[in-house]
């Protein structure tokens, strides 16, 4: 709407200055009309319309109307440029302070020359000096507002990107702010679990009794996630010292959704190269939320997690045999949306729904950029 708006000024100011420029130039031509006194007129019209075109193509219009305006004094019409002082405005306002520059020396070179070969400006050496130093005065005042507006449109547009980085960088900071407080408080409460954990696997060694699979599910599931706390909060800091986890640690989710009772199998089809950082931790986070899900929703005996790496994509599938149903409406909880969110943030699709012979899909396919 704003851009129809400006157009819509545009022609009003070259449909303006055009009348003005013809009226001018007619009321001061004598005698009968020539050749001349035609190509006259169409040069102060096509000089005037054409500064509707000045903010699409601004350095054309700036030699489009120098043109005109050489021409139409050498036909003899003492009329002055103010269309090119309207395209200098533009030219110089867009950054084309150079290309004006060196167009109006030619053009201020080559007007003088157009009056003499039409008779014009007889009327001595101190009056042409006079017009030139004019002409001169209103070039360099019509490059000065150009140049004047551009520099605050530029301070502009600097003070509206200062804000919206210090907005972002106070969004930043709350975030790592709040990730802080919760890796402490979740940190506490892990540790605990783990510590008990342990004391009961030692206690049970100790007398010499046999340790339940799920207690020691329990002690690895608080050791992984201490340390993923950690290496979230360490790359929240910018520390490269932990990286995140990726590909090459789903065969350890796998191998830990074992030892919890659920029959898990991995299936990698092809060789992984150059996989950007995002995707590779997304790989991981989804493998890791899907095995989760099953173990705590799902009632499932088997899981198969399927990673095909092709060309340009890497496909993820997570399948289970459990109690879900293509009847059943799951609810999206905190996990899958995060799942989602990640994936398509990547640009990549997720599909996560009950399967039709029974029990529950996700899949999901990111895109490789292996340029990148």
């Amino acid at each position: 709407m704003k851009t129809g708006r400006a157009r819509v000024g545009d022609w009003a100011i070259a449909v303006g200055v055009a009348a003005a420029l013809l009226v001018t130039g007619v009321s001061g031509q004598q005698g009968s009309a020539t050749r001349l006194d035609v190509l006259g007129c169409a040069l102060l019209t096509a000089g005037g319309l054409a500064l509707a075109a000045r903010r699409r193509a601004p350095v054309t219009v700036l030699a489009g109307t120098g043109l005109c305006a050489v021409g139409y004094q050498a036909a003899g019409f003492d009329v002055p440029a103010v269309a090119y002082l309207f395209a200098v405005y533009a030219a110089v306002r867009a950054g084309h302070r150079t290309v004006t520059v060196v167009t109006s020396v030619a053009v201020l070179a080559a007007l003088p020359l157009a009056a003499l070969a039409s008779g014009l400006h007889d009327t001595g050496e101190a009056f042409a000096q006079a017009r030139g130093a004019l002409e001169i005065a209103w070039l360099i005042a019509a490059g000065a507002a150009g140049e004047a507006l551009r520099q605050a449109e530029r301070r502009a547009d600097e003070a509206e990107r200062t804000r919206e980085e210090t907005a972002r960088r106070r969004a930043d900071e709350e975030r790592l702010r709040i990730a802080r407080e919760l890796h402490d408080s979740l940190t506490h409460q892990i540790s605990v679990i783990k510590v008990q954990a342990e004391v009961a696997v030692h206690l049970a060694r100790k007398r010499g009794e046999p340790v339940p699979e799920a207690l020691l599910a329990i002690q690895e599931a608080g050791r992984e996630a201490t340390r993923e706390l950690r290496a979230t909060l360490e790359a929240l800091r910018d520390d490269d010292t932990a990286p995140p986890r990726g590909l090459d640690h789903v065969p350890e989710l796998v191998e830990r959704a074992r030892t919890i009772g659920l029959d898990a199998t991995l299936t990698i089809e092809g060789r992984p190269h150059d996989v950007p950082a995002a995707v590779d931790r997304t790989v991981y986070r989804i493998v890791q939320e899907s095995l989760t899900n099953i173990a705590r929703h799902a009632a499932a005996a088997t899981a198969s997690v399927r990673i095909d790496c092709r060309p340009d994509s890497l496909a993820i599938r997570v399948d289970d045999d459990g109690t879900a149903t293509p009847d059943s409406t799951p609810v999206p909880g905190v996990g899958l949306l995060g799942m989602r969110e990640r994936v398509t943030a990547l640009g990549g699709r997720l599909r996560a729904e009950p399967r039709s012979e029974g029990g529950f899909t996700v899949q999901a396919e990111l895109p490789v950029d292996r340029t990148s």
